[in-house]
């Protein structure tokens, strides 16, 4: 059995997706075989549809990487899902095609959870584009974070949710035990596959990292964020491509899992007091366009709360 096998969704970023696997290259993984102290590895690229050349960039650039094809755009945990049963290693890392791996961090991880056989999954320290720190260790989301996150409430939110759920009080360098790890690189051993399964499909896009860390811990794994392991996250970048649902997509999943976790009665206040916000925001964009102000800007806005609004953020049952 190989070491590790390396499963990467892409869709439409050829030439991120070839930055990724050259940092994978430059990383010296042993491909489909040992090479003395080095991880013995595979990499799977599940293509969900692409229409700019990706595959054919993979074939051409990276022979030894495995390509599936997808015949349609099938969604992230559909697409990781495909590759996490074609993967043949000890560990499984789900990587981000927006990624750039430093050469030391997949090492460091594996080291990790060969020295701790109860970890179950672990994250690396994740640095954005710049090399500043980006923030990717979490606790569990409680309410409170449900309704202030990623609305037009968050800065108005006490400091304490927002200092609780990102871990604000613990070092970035730190290897710690947290309750999720960002998906844009998440390491797995495969007892955890054979316990718990593949990602909820269920979940379009977001969070479905921290439905399946969650399910892990409820198996009694524990979830480690890696400080001294190092990756870069361009982030985004695929869902910058369908901008008008990204938002949909992102508040339907996080009602899922309060529904999932927490119960009827919280997904149907969480969703309520969304919709609520995103009304609120249309009358007052509305307004402000009735009135001139910066009208082509009001009017874009106007169509995208309207849109979230008509999808009802009904969550998949």
């Amino acid at each position: 059995m190989r070491d590790l096998s390396i499963v990467i969704v892409s869709w439409n970023v050829r030439d991120l997706l070839d930055a990724c696997l050259a940092s994978l290259q430059r990383a010296r993984l042993s491909l489909f075989g040992v090479d003395g102290s080095l991880p013995s590895a595979e990499i799977i690229v599940v293509d969900s549809d692409s229409s700019d050349g990706s595959v054919d960039m993979v074939r051409e650039s990276y022979p030894a990487v495995q390509v599936l094809p997808q015949s349609q755009n099938l969604g992230f945990s559909r697409c990781n899902n495909i590759g996490m049963a074609k993967a043949s290693g000890r560990f499984i890392l789900l990587l981000n095609p927006d990624t750039e791996v430093q050469p030391d961090a997949i090492g460091a991880l594996i080291a990790y959870l060969n020295a701790h056989p109860d970890a179950g999954i672990i994250g690396p320290h994740t640095l954005n584009s710049d090399g500043s720190h980006q923030s990717t260790r979490r606790r569990f989301p409680t309410i409170w974070t449900g309704i202030f996150e990623s609305t037009w409430l968050a800065g108005f939110a006490p400091a304490g949710v927002e200092r609780a759920y990102r871990m604000l009080d613990t070092s970035n360098g730190a290897v710690l035990d947290v309750d999720w790890v960002q998906g844009s690189a998440l390491m797995l051993r495969r007892e955890v596959y054979r316990a718990i399964g593949g990602l909820d499909e269920a979940y379009t896009m977001y969070s479905e990292e921290l439905d399946y860390c969650r399910r892990a811990r409820r198996a009694g794994w524990r979830v480690v964020y890696h400080g001294k392991a190092f990756i870069t996250h361009h982030g985004g970048q695929s869902s910058q491509q369908a901008a008008e649902h990204t938002q949909i997509h992102f508040h339907t999943s996080k009602l899922r899992y309060f529904r999932k976790h927490h119960g009827t009665a919280a997904y149907a206040l969480l969703r309520t007091l969304l919709l609520a916000q995103f009304g609120w925001q249309l009358a007052l964009e509305s307004l402000k366009g009735a009135l001139g102000h910066k009208r082509d800007l009001r009017t874009q806005r106007v169509r995208h709360y309207w849109k979230v609004l008509r999808s009802g953020l009904k969550a998949k049952p």
